[in-house]
């Protein structure tokens, strides 16, 4: 493997990084809640435990000035802060400065204007962290980087499966394919044998849903008389020569054989183009796809995206114990606990997209919001409000914002554009910042996707000032 690690840009940072953890020993390992938050809490704890490391870690479903001090208080000389830590860099660096604890930060989200001498993060060294490199890859060129300067035989290049999960979690796939420096990730992975990259129906659920429950639920590109329709996929199918049951139950698409795998796509391409899907819709049913090789097939942990959506429910609903147990391996329980979040978590999904088709948004000139109340956890609002995009009512062509009570003082706020948005010069992060703290509230995130918190009672001069915002950005 080379000696520049699996990012040669961000090499000497990681070096760097690597030697200041090795001389303090003792680590206190900070993470985010979601599911590139728990990869890469997994990868730097996997990393931290086969370096020595006495180590403890703690989660954070977000950071604040609050939290930061919890971590203080937690009175270690050294703090590893992974998939948050860059955006609130001018609070840990107060907490620096005063001598509380000497922060190493592994993050790809939008630096504060601070300085820290411990810091790996993509955008320094003018690499994209909503596009091209995770919390996870970020964990994991750090994990690369111990194992090079600390005494140990494991490479950690077994870690980059973990990384994928992650960045397939924080939507960087691009076209459905890791880019940029992800790519050095996926290809450590390849040769690690821990990875497989292929190229397949890119609908969610190949591993563990029924044939029909997959083109059924194929939201990903709308397909007249299949998605939305049980009895048309099964019409569908049943009209395919290839035997699509076995002992009377469904198969799923991995226990097909390749050859019928290409009967069944080809024929879901055809019924697509005869019912006037357009062909770049189309073209996107197809795609990248990453195997977890050493993983069960039919599980949902073979699979990067199906992984990493049940990362996510574990920790919608505020179990990273859960999360990072599925991570480490931990599987008695741990497994069946995820599983069942994931179930409640669907149902959950879909109460808040009817929701959303019921109640309906608000269209401003720039934007289009819609405030639940109670009506949709704080911790889904964002992911409700993406699946909602292009939906019936809801444009494709301007970003969304959903409220949710967060409590009785504060209100949450996520934000979900496009790629396209995001070429023609939208940048959610900016937007959630600069408006929430225009009425004293904070927020940020990545150009496609950002959150904030504002205090209740000012929602509607928060959601005006975003307004103005994506009008420059944009306009």
């Amino acid at each position: 493997m080379s000696t520049t690690g699996p990012v040669p840009d961000l090499a000497e940072r990681a070096t760097a990084c690597a030697d200041r953890l090795l001389e303090s020993g003792e680590v206190l390992l900070a993470s985010h809640i979601d599911a590139d938050g728990l990869t890469s809490a997994a990868v730097a704890s996997t990393a931290l435990e086969r370096a020595g490391f006495d180590f403890e870690t703690v989660f954070k479903k977000q950071l604040d000035e609050t939290e930061i001090a919890t971590i203080a208080a937690h009175e270690y000389d050294t703090v590893l802060f992974t998939d948050f830590g860059s955006g609130q860099l001018d609070v840990i660096a107060a907490h620096e400065r005063a001598g509380d604890f000497q922060p190493v930060i592994a993050d790809h989200h939008q630096p504060a204007d601070a300085e820290t001498a411990f810091h790996l993060n993509p955008l320094l060294e003018g690499l994209d962290g909503a596009s091209e490199l995770s919390g996870a890859g970020a964990a994991y060129v750090l994990a690369r980087a111990l194992a090079e300067r600390g005494d140990q035989s494991a490479d950690n290049c077994d870690l980059a499966a973990l990384a994928v999960v992650g960045a397939v979690g924080d939507m960087q796939a691009v076209g459905g394919e890791l880019v940029g420096a992800n790519r050095g990730i996926v290809e450590e992975g390849v040769e690690a044998g821990v990875l497989a990259e292929g190229t397949d129906l890119s609908l969610y659920g190949k591993q563990t849903r029924p044939l029909p429950k997959l083109f059924e639920y194929a939201t990903e590109v709308q397909i007249p008389g299949v998605s939305g329709d049980e009895a048309g996929s099964v019409r569908f199918l049943e009209g395919l020569d290839v035997d699509l049951k076995e002992a009377g139950e469904w198969r799923t698409w991995v226990d097909l054989t390749d050859d019928e795998r290409q009967t069944v796509a080809s024929a879901l391409v055809k019924h697509a183009v005869q019912r006037g899907v357009p062909a770049k819709k189309i073209n996107t049913l197809v795609g990248t796809t990453y195997e977890l090789v050493d993983e069960p097939r039919g599980t949902e942990l073979r699979d990067a995206s199906e992984f990493s959506t049940l990362l996510n429910a574990t920790a919608r609903y505020e179990r990273a114990d859960v999360g990072l147990g599925v991570c480490l391996g931990n599987r008695d329980g741990a497994l069946d606990r995820a599983q069942t979040l994931l179930s409640n978590h669907r149902r959950n999904l879909s109460e808040g997209l009817e929701y959303v088709r019921r109640e309906g948004v608000t269209h401003e000139d720039h934007l289009q919001w819609f405030d639940a109340g109670d009506a949709i956890r704080e911790t889904i609002v964002g992911i409700v409000a993406g699946m909602a995009l292009g939906t019936d009512g809801v444009s494709a062509s301007k970003p969304i914002v959903a409220l949710a009570r967060k409590n009785d003082e504060e209100t949450k706020v996520s934000a979900r554009g496009t790629g396209t948005l995001v070429r023609e010069g939208l940048d959610l992060s900016a937007v959630m910042g600069e408006a929430s703290r225009s009425v004293g509230g904070d927020g940020g995130g990545h150009d496609i996707a950002a959150g904030a918190t504002v205090p209740a009672g000012r929602e509607q001069a928060f959601v005006d000032a975003a307004d103005d915002i994506v009008a420059d950005q944009t306009g």
